[in-house]
């Protein structure tokens, strides 16, 4: 996931399929091209959207709705 997340950054950073294709190590353009057939936007939501929120510090009182 890590690696794919990566990807779209990079994708979404510079436009340029064959930084990426080249950053993965991906012997051929055809293989990279997996990551122009969604829109990166639309995935990274999804990642965030997933992802758990950092740890503060600890409170003494439970979280409100």
């Amino acid at each position: 996931m890590l690696r794919h997340t990566c990807a779209m950054v990079v994708l979404q950073a510079t436009g340029d399929i064959r930084k990426v294709s080249l950053w993965l190590g991906h012997a051929t353009l055809t293989t990279t091209e997996v990551y122009t057939r969604g829109d990166p936007t639309e995935k990274l939501d999804a990642m965030d959207a997933i992802v758990p929120p950092t740890c503060g510090a600890a409170s003494s009182s439970p979280p409100t709705s």
